[in-house]
C-alpha cells in the first residue's frame, strides 16, 4: 500500500431511492452532502437513476432490481478507482452501504468489525419483503437474494457484527438473529452509556469498525426528517412498525466512545427524509417568478 492509499478517505454521495420505493429519499442523500463538512479526501457520486413517475417494476421479488443491481456496481466502480483505506457514505436508502462495507471487509483481511445502528435489522429476504434496503445486512453476511450475495466476496463474521439501538423484531427477523448469534444493544441499554457496545468490541479484539448509522434509530418526535414523519402519510400507516427512539446526543457519545478505542474506516448516514424542505422545494416550483414549472419537482 502507497502512502497515498493509506491515508485515503473517500466520500461517496448515492442518493439511491428505489430500494426503499421511497423517491425522497434521492433528494434527502442530495441534502445531507450539502450539510456535511467539506471533504478532506476525493468525492465520489454514485449513477443514480433519478425518479420519475410510475410505479418500479417488481423482478424476481425485489423492487426496482435491475436499477439497484446497476447503481450497485456503479458504487463498486467509484469504489476501486481510489481503493480507499476510509469511506464515507451519504445517502439514500439503507442499501448503500452493501458495496462499501463489502469492500470494506475485504480489505480488513474479513475482520472488520460492523456496528449497525438501526431500529431494525436488515435482513429480510424476497419472500418476506418487497423492498431492498431491508435486506442489505443479511446480503452483507452472505445471505438473501443471489444476485445482492453476489457483490459480497467476503461475507461478515457474524459474531463481528452488533445492534445498537434495535426494537421489536418480526418473528422472521428474531428467527434470523437467534441462528446466526448476532449481538445487540436496545436504547435502553445504550441510554447512559456505550458500555455494552465497547465490551463487545474488546471481546472480539477490534481492530477496525464500520458504521452503519440509519436515522430512523432516533426518536421521531425529536428528529423529524424521517419516514415515520412524513406529513403526507395517512393515520396509522406505520402501525406495527418499530420506530426509533434514541436521541442524537446518545447516538453521537455511541459513535465518538466507539472512535476512541477502535479505528473507524466506515461510516454510512441513510435514509434522510427532510420533508419540510421537500415541502418548501416544491413550493418555490410553484411561485411566480421563480418556479421553472407549476408541477412540483421530484
Amino acid at each position: 500500500m502507497s502512502p497515498t492509499e493509506r491515508t485515503t478517505t473517500l466520500r461517496l454521495l448515492m442518493p439511491q431511492w428505489q430500494g426503499g420505493n421511497n423517491p425522497p429519499y434521492h433528494f434527502g442523500a442530495q441534502l445531507l452532502a450539502w450539510l456535511a463538512p467539506p471533504a478532506s479526501g476525493p468525492v465520489e457520486t454514485v449513477d443514480v437513476e433519478s425518479p420519475a413517475s410510475g410505479a418500479l417494476p417488481i423482478e424476481g421479488g425485489i423492487v426496482g432490481r435491475r436499477a439497484l443491481l446497476a447503481q450497485l456496481d456503479s458504487a463498486k466502480q467509484c469504489i476501486a478507482r481510489h481503493n480507499p483505506e476510509r469511506i464515507v457514505v451519504l445517502g439514500g436508502d439503507c442499501l448503500v452501504d452493501l458495496a462499501p462495507f463489502a469492500y470494506l471487509n475485504e480489505r480488513y483481511d474479513g475482520k472488520l468489525a460492523v456496528l449497525w445502528i438501526d431500529a431494525h435489522p436488515d435482513i429480510m429476504t424476497p419472500r418476506d419483503f418487497q423492498h431492498a434496503h431491508a435486506m442489505v445486512l443479511g446480503n452483507l453476511l452472505g445471505e438473501g437474494d443471489p444476485d445482492f450475495v453476489k457483490a459480497v466476496n467476503r461475507p461478515l463474521d457474524p459474531s463481528r457484527v452488533m445492534y445498537a439501538g434495535l426494537k421489536e423484531t418480526l418473528p422472521v427477523e428474531s428467527d434470523f438473529i437467534a441462528r446466526t448469534g448476532l449481538r445487540h444493544a436496545s436504547p435502553v441499554d445504550l441510554a447512559t452509556d456505550s458500555r455494552p457496545v465497547l465490551e463487545w468490541l474488546k471481546e472480539i479484539d477490534a481492530q477496525h469498525v464500520a458504521i452503519h448509522f440509519d436515522l430512523d434509530v432516533l426518536d421521531p418526535t425529536q428528529f423529524r426528517s424521517l419516514l415515520f414523519s412524513n406529513p403526507a402519510a395517512p393515520e396509522g400507516a406505520f402501525d406495527g412498525i418499530a420506530q426509533g427512539s434514541m436521541t442524537i446526543p446518545q447516538v453521537v457519545r455511541l459513535i465518538n466512545d466507539v472512535s476512541n478505542v477502535v479505528d473507524i474506516v466506515g461510516l454510512g448516514i441513510t435514509e434522510h427524509l427532510p420533508w419540510d424542505a421537500l415541502v418548501m422545494r416544491d413550493m418555490l416550483y410553484r411561485l411566480p417568478l421563480l418556479g421553472q414549472t407549476r408541477e412540483a419537482a421530484v
